[in-house]
């Protein structure tokens, strides 16, 4: 909308926006039922289904906005209108209710069914270059010879290095329709000139699963990152594996996975539980009947002990595994309080390719507990973690506020309690360098320097032994100086601080980025886990965590 004259316009203004935003939340309310007769349904409880809403209609809603374009003294924006009013209705919900615009809608669903059309490579933007930080196995790039480390500096005719390039100009020119081409023009290091290659598009697998790997002869390790449409699949095939390298126990680590589709893990927990018709979660809503979800009874590898890694960043689909493991007694927690998302959301396609995802019901664990946190006070809600550590929640388990102070029982008849999120069965508090200042900013700086690092030492480096490299392998005193010059030229108010206080935990961090850049994904976790608490006190526990889930 055009900038009204103060003199002339303020009245007008003052006396037409708020009938204008009344109106407009109405049509942003109807415009998911009515716009279209039967609109397609993104359900994060189940697969597309087709509904029909028809409760009210939008006559004066209409009439208004024809008004208003035709007739207002200015000249309006309909469309940022009609989204800004559609934004402020849903403020009057809950947090988790949202219009998604057209542009936004693609990377969402990408991100959910699991996969996007591309050239298959991770790369990062590094002092106004594109650096490969690896091609994704099996992908288009990895065929034709791509390799982590190699710049990107030309796209079709255009040149892309020095020029200022964003991630997102990156990402228009690499994405394109399935089987078209796009021309590189490559720098590496080891060779002189620039290398032409020439990618042909393909469908590029999301992964859900980051990690998957034994700790000792007998445990496994897989980490999810989200529930997407392949998640299940991709569990199994990681689970597969790790039974086939002697796997008996297994720990999932969902440590800031927000969640996603409850099927995805309503699957997988029927992997995990033996028992036949065993009450898993149920939903419900005031518009949605009671659903419940059981076990089948039927699983491909009987598996020992389990555990499942949670924090405050684990939310909605990781609550709900986390709950039902709970609740059966079927699996230790551990870690620390987890978001606290009790509440299911559906996706409405709109006709215009925007969509709205609204709240169309709350799950509860089979003991009954409804684990959404409250969202009354909006800030509070946004400050839910700052609010944990200045409570010191973080720090020690006696700190955990009960906002519901309800007795749930466990099948053992373990006491658990709802109180906005899962509370773990074995508390890890948070790392002290975790909440460090200098840990946290010097970090960022961390995947530039180890491809500059890497320059230098890639070749000597992937002559070593993996497993070498894991065991032995340090940043030296020499290296961490570099590193703190690099940190203090990119941000000199660092350059005062107490660098001994971060340095084991930068020096870490610092080893599996270079891990990830040589190995993969694999071998960054592996270097992680190393010195995780989390991880360290799960391992120490598991062979007795069935006699710990049975004490009341």
């Amino acid at each position: 909308m055009t900038r009204y004259s103060k003199e002339n316009n303020v009245k007008g203004y003052q006396v037409w926006m708020p009938l204008l935003l009344s109106m407009f939340s109405v049509l942003g309310m109807l415009i998911g039922y009515n716009l279209q007769k039967t609109p397609t349904v993104a359900s994060f409880d189940e697969e597309p289904v087709k509904k029909y809403h028809n409760p009210y209609g939008m006559g004066r809603v209409e009439e208004v906005l024809r008004y208003v374009e035709n007739q207002y003294v200015d000249e309006v924006e309909s469309d940022k209108l009609v989204e800004d009013a559609i934004d402020h209705l849903l403020e009057e919900l809950d947090p988790h209710s949202n219009y998604i615009t057209v542009d936004e809608l693609k990377t969402v669903n990408e991100n959910l069914e699991g996969s996007f059309v591309g050239i298959g490579i991770e790369f990062d933007i590094l002092q106004d270059s594109i650096y490969v930080i690896t091609p994704i196995v099996g992908g288009p790039s990895e065929k034709q010879g791509i390799m982590a480390g190699d710049r990107i500096v030309m796209i079709e005719d255009s040149l892309v290095a020095g020029i200022g390039i964003t991630t997102g100009g990156v990402t228009r020119r690499l994405k394109g329709n399935k089987g078209s081409e796009v021309k590189l023009g490559i720098k590496r290091r080891t060779q002189a000139g620039i290398l032409d290659f020439t990618i042909k598009r393909d469908e590029i697998p999301l992964n859900s699963v980051d990690a998957h790997f034994m700790l000792d002869k007998k445990t496994g390790y897989l980490k999810i990152n989200r529930f997407s449409g392949t998640t299940y699949d991709e569990f199994m095939a990681g689970l597969d594996e790790l039974v086939e390298a002697g796997a008996e126990d297994l720990i999932i680590d969902l440590r800031q996975n927000p969640g996603g589709y409850l099927t995805e893990a309503t699957r997988i927990l029927n992997q995990l539980i033996r028992k036949r018709n065993e009450m898993l979660v149920y939903t419900e809503g005031e518009h949605s009947a009671k659903r419940a979800y059981t076990t089948k009874g039927i699983v491909k590898h009987k598996l020992d002990d389990i555990a499942v890694l949670i924090d405050e960043g684990s939310a909605s689909a990781s609550e709900i595994m986390a709950g039902a493991l709970q609740d059966t007694d079927r699996g230790i927690i551990v870690g620390r309080r987890s978001f606290g998302k009790g509440l299911v959301q559906e996706q409405y396609d709109l006709t215009d390719g925007s969509a709205l995802r609204l709240t169309v019901a709350r799950y509860y664990t089979k003991s009954g507990r409804l684990i959404q946190k409250s969202y009354e006070d909006e800030t509070q809600y946004d400050s839910d973690r700052e609010n944990r550590f200045k409570s010191g929640e973080l720090k020690n388990r006696d700190s955990i506020h009960l906002a519901d102070t309800t007795r749930y029982f466990t099948d053992n008849g373990r006491v658990v309690y709802a109180s906005g999120g899962i509370i773990p069965d074995l508390f890890v508090p948070i790392r002290n360098i975790l909440e460090n200042k200098l840990y946290i900013e010097a970090s960022i700086a961390i995947p530039d320097f180890v491809y500059t690092y890497l320059d230098e030492k890639r070749m000597n480096l992937l002559e070593m032994d993996k497993e070498i490299f894991l065991r032995d392998f340090k940043i030296g005193d020499s290296d961490f100086e570099r590193f703190k010059k690099y940190v203090v030229s990119k941000n000199n108010k660092l350059g005062t601080e107490d660098w001994a206080v971060a340095e084991d935990g930068l020096k870490q961090l610092i080893k599996a980025r270079i891990a990830r850049n040589l190995f993969g994904q694999d071998y960054f976790y592996k270097v992680l886990n190393q010195t995780d608490p989390i991880m360290i006190k799960t391992l120490q526990v598991l062979d007795d965590s069935k006699d710990i889930l049975k004490n009341k």
